[in-house]
């Protein structure tokens, strides 16, 4: 079976980029040590290097997103994600398991997670 994990930032420090409007993120990550970022770092690599992942992708802040929307035969399009919450998706990565324990368990691995993120498992549907 497979699963889809949405990875929700939230507050979890994680380092700058373009557009970064999470500045308390930012903060907290450049608060960590060196060897805590380095930490962090190998933490996803071991995962992206577990047998079953799929290594998704990071996605660029709300900001940078537009919406598409559709009403009465016509499409709309927004700025940003129209979505109100600070724990906006960050990634994903998809995971083959036997179970949903598994990936339960990938899931509280994800660096984010014991840092303030929390991380959706949701099974996909094979046709």
């Amino acid at each position: 079976m497979k699963f889809m994990l949405l990875i929700y930032q939230g507050d979890a420090p994680r380092p700058g980029r373009e557009g970064e409007t999470n500045e308390q993120a930012v903060a907290a990550w450049e608060s960590l040590s060196e060897d805590e970022q380095k930490q962090v770092f190998g933490e996803y690599q071991a995962i992206n290097e577990t047998p079953g992942v799929s290594p998704g992708v990071q996605l660029h802040p709300p900001a940078a997103a537009k919406t598409v929307r559709g009403k009465g035969g016509k499409t709309f399009t927004t700025d940003g994600p129209f979505a109100e919450t600070k724990e906006a998706l960050g990634g994903y990565l998809i995971f083959e398991a036997d179970d949903i324990e598994t990936a339960l368990e990938l899931a509280a691995r994800i660096p984010s997670t014991p840092m303030g993120g929390a991380v959706e498992v949701r099974p996909i549907v094979e046709w």
